[in-house]
């Protein structure tokens, strides 16, 4: 018997299978080989379209199949894992109206900013743990503010998830987590977020039914199975944002416990029992999977846009010559602190931790007699590191602690040089494991469908890799290293 899992990236989809009795991940696939598109009209902007998800989900659960000779017969649920924030408008037809205004996409962040001032502060932060910002919400707002007409012709607004929910069912729903991460639920009256959603002008018919993120949440009609190559009438039984999941990947899902991953963005997500917020919404509050009434489970989310994006970025225009593999070789030949090189990698849209502020990357004190390709390599992956050690300062003020951080060995994570920094400056021990999006979805679907009787079981299967404990030698080292850059950071915000 096996669990399918998808999860929709912004960079790509990928797909996997568990064995559903041994717990074992039989393979993962991610469509497509090139990163996807994002489209950027603007400065500040961030676009893709809806229906590229969905046929590189086709192509890439297809591909699954055949290379792991899976009989689609046997497979008996199917979980989803989805980019957060973003918006996807349909028509009554079920047709997407505009390309998805996606989680990077900072066009909002006035509209945002104005309704906190104007809502104010306690109702934003008691009811909706977050200030409007620039999610989803805020998002929609400016749709209705700058293309009247599109919007008067939304049916119903939903998550990248939702959307890929509705491709593979053609029922339209949503979650309480799912609404959460759009500050579209008010968490002391468990429900919509009636105040928010009348000051923008916005009307409750405009949100899907709510379905549990555990639980039937449709079958796959016969169109949606010939377009997957799968068979009709397999179970849709989990959905959650791609953190939550995330961190339900490395069955991070009670107080104390904390996931990361360092992707295109770089993520931090703790898990707390209690109905916590930032002040100045630096970090975010949002309903974990396992959060139901009565029940809290709030995944304390802090995000740094650019992160593995950096990265990227490097290899493409200062190490085309290289692989990830041989940047990371050549990056440890420069000593920590990069003789004082220091990189700021802020230049993926506004950055919540700066409460909004585009601040873009930035390269600092470079000195031509010094500096060498090796030191901007080191210095961008140190920069990467200080940011999340950066936001970690933030959660502790919030009372998250990070004594153990747990990580799938995937993108940033490959790096030894960037573990061993983040390791060294945050002082947490830093857990590796076998898994990723599309596999915690497939365990999510188990979880769902009943096929698992608990979390424990779920999780049976989940293989850690390595430890990686701080560098007791040169921690003094590291932590010079990321006073340099905090310094230089301060001098660029202020």
């Amino acid at each position: 018997m096996y669990l399918l899992g998808v999860d929709i990236g912004s960079s790509s989809v990928k797909a996997s299978i568990i064995q559903g009795e041994s717990g074992l991940a039989i393979g993962t696939v991610f469509y497509p080989k090139q990163e996807m598109e994002i489209i950027a009209f603007k400065s500040g902007w961030a676009e893709q379209n809806p229906e590229n998800w969905w046929l590189n989900l086709t192509l890439a659960v297809k591909e699954l199949v055949k290379t792991f000779s899976i009989d689609v017969h046997q497979i008996k649920a199917i979980g989803i894992s989805y980019q957060m924030h973003g918006l996807v408008c349909i028509d009554k037809d079920k047709n997407v109206l505009r390309p998805s205004i996606i989680w990077c996409d900072s066009r909002a962040v006035s509209i945002g900013n104005d309704a906190y001032e104007m809502l104010g502060k306690d109702y934003c932060l008691n009811h909706c743990l977050n200030s409007p910002g620039n999610f989803t919400a805020s998002k929609l707002k400016w749709v209705k503010d700058n293309e009247p007409e599109l919007f008067s012709k939304i049916w119903k607004i939903m998550l990248p998830g939702d959307y890929i929910a509705m491709k593979m069912t053609d029922d339209v729903n949503t979650t309480i987590s799912g609404l959460s991460e759009g500050i579209l639920w008010d968490f002391k009256e468990h429900s919509l977020a009636k105040n928010l959603m009348d000051h923008y002008g916005l009307e409750s018919s405009l949100i899907p039914n709510i379905v549990a993120t555990f639980g039937e949440q449709g079958v796959l009609t016969s169109n949606a199975a010939l377009e997957m190559g799968l068979t009709p009438g397999i179970k849709v039984t989990y959905r959650a944002g791609d953190q939550p999941n995330n961190a339900l990947s490395l069955n991070v899902l009670n107080p104390g416990e904390v996931a990361a991953t360092a992707g295109t963005s770089g993520v931090v997500y703790g898990v707390s029992e209690q109905i916590k917020f930032d002040n100045f919404s630096r970090v975010n509050s949002f309903a974990h999977v396992n959060h139901n009434q009565g029940h809290n489970r709030l995944g304390v989310l802090l995000c740094v846009n650019g992160t593995g994006i950096l990265n990227s970025w490097m290899k493409k225009n200062v190490a085309s010559q290289l692989d990830y593999t041989a940047m990371n070789d050549l990056a440890t030949t420069a000593p920590i602190g990069s003789d004082g090189l220091t990189v700021l990698p802020f230049g993926n849209g506004a950055e919540r931790i700066f409460k909004n502020v585009e601040l873009g990357a930035q390269v600092s004190n470079l000195n031509f007699n010094i500096h060498s390709q090796a030191h901007i390599l080191r210095a961008s992956q140190e920069g990467i590191a200080f940011s999340l050690q950066y936001g970690l300062e933030i959660m502790h003020e919030m009372g998250i602690e990070t004594k153990t951080i747990r990580a799938g060995k995937a993108n940033m994570m490959l790096s030894p040089l960037f573990r061993n920094t983040l390791a060294s400056v945050s002082g947490a021990n830093i857990e590796l494991y076998e898994t990723d999006g599309a596999q915690g979805a497939a365990r999510g679907a188990g979880i769902g469908s009943g096929y698992y009787d608990s979390f424990t079981q779920a999780f049976s299967g989940l293989q850690k890799l390595d430890t990686i404990e701080p560098d007791q030698k040169n921690v003094d080292q590291y932590q010079e290293a990321y006073q340099i850059w905090k310094t230089t950071l301060n001098k660029s915000l202020n």
